[in-house]
């Protein structure tokens, strides 16, 4: 009879974070990507040790030598387990996680992980680190432990950042009558975000970027960029009028249209790379941000056929275009967080956007629209504001 404490359960992103950490056991090196997320043969940063905490002060390495991987508790060797046969359980891992959907169990991989001291998926931390690892630098040969962020395209596709109560974005509107604004709240068809925004501008109304509502995100944004709020404000504003979620078209938009006036499309590029590059490595809105990379290593990814690549923080130039082409905005579900619901506060009327995630990429896949709640509109006001959130 197996012993229960072998099981484990999780989603495929869950699932494929053990896949990283049996596969680079069994690879002992990690290779750099490009931006266009290929392989780079020069560049690969060999594993001298993999080092998981799931018990809090009870560090256990996972030491690479020639053939065997050497399972230590303070240097003291509890167990070996050898590197071919961690390889063939990462594969078989790999086949269950691109079979399987929702939240699953894998007993017999349950069972050779906890043989092998892991009981978790993921082990605990209090960053955006999935994986600690010690390396060596080919080029220099120094020698540093490092973390890094894991985002798996096993499956859907991961998501940067999510949506909720802290990150509303404020919109004031302009121009239009209270009879006007009545017939705008009264739409309430299945694309109703798009459809308020379209006859907004039919009647001549005026929409701009006003505010955030969570000074903490707020804070976090100008920590970035001084003008991010700004500049993500003037973006969702053409995602949700414009219907583009792709992020470098929307930067694209940007620099075409210069609404901060700077003369200049490469400031918006460059700008909103950093705050892809600080979302991926730790800068969460509803967190003081101490503008430091919590993933100190870089980003590893995990691709649909298995392969595992890294972009180290000396290749962030890469990891950054990488960022902008391969994300989006992506309109998740409606049925919380009062979506598209108002309220008044000092004598105004908001109305919120709620629920849009900052979402990685998988051969274009975006989540499916969901109805939307509808609402009304108080006849007393003339000039209303809208709140949108981004991300979170």
């Amino acid at each position: 009879m197996k012993n229960k404490e072998v099981r484990m359960s999780g989603n495929k992103g869950e699932w494929s974070e053990l896949y990283v950490f049996m596969k680079l056991l069994s690879q002992g090196r990690v290779y750099a990507a490009n931006e266009k997320v290929e392989r780079i043969d020069e560049v690969n940063y060999p594993i001298l040790k993999i080092m998981r905490e799931e018990i809090k002060g009870r560090i256990i390495d996972y030491v690479i030598n020639d053939k065997e991987i050497s399972i230590e508790i303070q240097s003291d060797k509890i167990l070996s387990v050898d590197r071919k046969e961690m390889e063939k359980q990462a594969n078989i891992l790999l086949k269950n996680i691109a079979s399987h959907s929702g939240s699953f169990e894998l007993e017999e991989i349950a069972e050779f992980a906890n043989g092998i001291k892991v009981t978790k998926l993921k082990a605990p931390s209090a960053d955006t680190t999935d994986i600690s690892m010690q390396i060596k630098d080919i080029h220099t040969n120094f020698i540093r432990n490092v973390g890094f962020s894991i985002k798996s395209e096993v499956g859907n596709a991961p998501t940067l950042l999510n949506a909720g109560q802290t990150t509303n974005f404020i919109y004031k509107v302009t121009g239009l009558s209270r009879i006007q604004m009545e017939e705008i709240n009264s739409i309430n068809t299945r694309t109703k975000i798009k459809d308020r925004m379209f006859k907004i501008a039919e009647l001549g109304g005026k929409i701009q970027y006003y505010d955030m509502n969570h000074t903490g995100f707020k804070r976090n944004l100008i920590m970035v960029d001084s003008s991010m709020p700004e500049i993500i404000g003037n973006m969702l504003l053409y995602y949700y009028s414009e219907d583009v979620k792709e992020c470098d078209k929307l930067v694209n938009m940007l620099g075409d249209r210069d609404p901060l006036g700077y003369g200049d499309s490469m400031m918006y590029t460059y700008k909103f790379k950093k705050f892809l590059c600080s979302c991926a490595l730790g800068m969460k809105p509803a967190k003081p941000w101490d503008g430091l990379d919590e993933a100190n290593g870089g980003y590893i990814i995990v691709k649909a056929n298995g392969e595992i690549l890294a972009y180290h923080i000396y290749n962030r130039n890469f990891f950054e275009q990488y960022l902008l082409d391969n994300t989006a905005l992506d309109r998740a579900s409606t049925s919380r967080h009062e979506y598209m619901s108002l309220y008044e506060e000092n004598n105004e009327i908001f109305m919120k956007y709620f629920k849009t995630n900052l979402r990685t990429l998988i051969v274009t896949q975006y989540a499916e629209k969901g109805l939307l709640k509808s609402a009304t509109l108080p006849e007393d006001y003339l000039v209303n504001h809208i709140a949108s959130s981004f991300v979170e």
